[in-house]
């Protein structure tokens, strides 16, 4: 059947990278079972087991799947209905030498978990490079615009001034969160390693003559082979590793997916306001019919693929709950589908963030139009104390901005003017002491309180520490713009 005839998640075919979708795809999966397979057989070889070394030369030789070894184990499949089973006899096929010790004393998940934590584990190391740019990205953003005074909001409502840079690390600390919540997930990580149909090894101990530890030495042996070194593996499992792993790595995934769409949300509504864009490109076009519009379809994808990977812990945190004493098998299916749909979602969003975060387009005029619409209100506060200052009645002064006011406020809402609170101060000879000095009471930078000297440290400690594990990663990013 042609690809156009069946149908292909978009994760695949438009949003995720290529790494990812090679790491969890079939190829991957079978190949990764194949070298789960050696390195058992080559742990038991150097325990004493009798295994030639003949079998694992073929099996070696045979580590990677063909499309032939794919057709093997969908016909053996098709009759034995045990995908794993299926492979077994491909493998022995490929490498038969070794065909009566592939799979000696482990169970399915010996495989499938054990294949799915080192997927789980790459995966994690895929992304966190990836964040760490994004998060440089957008503090190299943050240093630029730090002094840039822009209305705040407080309620969906004007409230007083920021900076562009002040906000957008408002997004790089949720960013930071996560960062250190992926990176906490991956360090907690472990492998089940060598651990038999319930967990407790009986089937190695049988085969090793009651050798406990030998039992324990195959464990420490494959999970080294596996690239866990850094730990043992868990002590305790049953048939599965406990699913309470999946539902931890997918809680920092899914706390992501949701930083992903309020970054995304603060940037639409900052495209509606025309302060901020996101990059548009020369040829893009913005809508079908309307030739004019530049929609923010990148942080509208941003929320879309964000809502869907923070949904999905709610299937696993279901899954975990759902598992029964030692393991039941319905956890199978869900899985093949939220644990690959989780990382390449993920994927898909770092993608789209570094995307949106290298060409963010400031337009500073239409900041400071929109902030002189609403600064005159917020500084009558400063008026009313410069003629105290100069010894008037704070009670007299009041009452003279608020009539002004008021009537400023109704030429905004009723007539669809321009607030022209400042001229009537202008026009009323109650406030000459303080004409001279409107325009240095009425400056935005004033009114931005520490912003740029938050923006300063916050960079220079919480993020420069942070992103030092990932200086590599974000120092070819540096390289690479410096010589485009």
């Amino acid at each position: 059947m042609a690809s156009y005839d069946s149908w292909a998640s978009p994760l695949g075919s438009r949003y995720a990278s290529k790494e990812m979708l090679t790491l969890f795809s079939a190829r991957t999966r079978a190949s990764t079972w194949r070298l789960l397979w050696i390195w058992l057989a080559e742990s038991q070889r150097e325990l004493g087991l009798d295994i030639s070394e003949e079998a694992i030369a073929q099996m070696k030789a045979h580590a990677t799947m063909t499309d032939e070894d794919f057709e093997v184990a969908a016909a053996e499949e098709k009759q034995r209905r045990h995908d794993v089973m299926a492979h077994v006899h491909a493998f022995g096929l490929a490498a038969p030498a070794a065909a009566a010790t592939i799979h000696l004393g482990a169970t399915s998940c010996y495989c499938t978990d054990n294949a799915d934590l080192l997927f789980i584990r790459d995966g994690l190391s895929l992304l966190l490079p990836k964040l760490a740019i994004c998060i440089q990205k957008l503090s190299e953003f943050a240093e630029e615009y730090k002094s840039l005074p822009c209305l705040g909001y407080t309620h969906g409502q004007p409230a007083q001034l920021t900076t562009v840079g002040k906000r957008a690390c408002l997004w790089i600390q949720d960013l930071l969160m996560d960062l250190r919540n992926i990176s906490r997930a991956r360090s907690d990580l472990r492998f089940r390693g060598v651990k038999g149909t319930t967990g407790s090894q009986a089937s190695f101990l049988q085969i090793f003559n009651n050798d406990h530890d030998k039992v324990e030495k195959l464990d420490e042996l494959v999970t080294k082979k596996a690239g866990f070194g850094h730990a043992p593996a868990y002590i305790i499992s049953s048939q599965t590793y406990s699913r309470k792993i999946d539902l931890d790595v997918s809680n920092a995934l899914a706390s992501f997916g949701a930083t992903c769409q309020r970054i995304a949300g603060d940037i639409r509504h900052l495209a509606m306001f025309k302060e901020l864009e996101e990059p548009f490109e020369k040829q893009q076009v913005g809508s079908s019919a309307m030739a004019y519009k530049r929609n923010p379809m990148r942080s509208e994808r941003i929320c879309s693929l964000g809502r869907k990977l923070a949904s999905l812990n709610s299937t696993t945190s279901n899954t975990y709950a759902a598992q029964w004493f030692e393991r039941t098998l319905d956890d199978s299916a869900v899985r093949r589908i939220d644990l690959p749909e989780m990382f390449l979602c993920a994927d898909a969003l770092m993608i789209l963030l570094d995307n949106v975060s290298s060409g963010l387009v400031v337009y500073p005029a239409v900041i400071q139009r929109r902030i002189n619409d609403e600064l005159p209100f917020m500084a009558t506060e400063n008026f009313i104390m410069r003629i105290v200052a100069k010894g008037g009645s704070r009670q007299e002064a009041h009452e003279h901005i608020r009539i002004l006011s008021h009537e400023a406020a109704a030429m905004v809402k009723q007539e669809g003017k321009s607030n022209d609170l400042i001229e009537r101060i202008r026009k009323d000879e109650y406030f000459r002491p303080i004409w001279d000095e409107l325009e240095d009471l009425m400056d935005a930078r004033t009114f931005v309180g520490r912003a740029p000297e938050q923006v300063n440290k916050f960079l220079r400690t919480e993020v420069k520490e942070a992103l030092k594990p990932y200086a590599e990663a974000v120092g070819e990013v540096k390289a690479t713009e410096l010589t485009v």
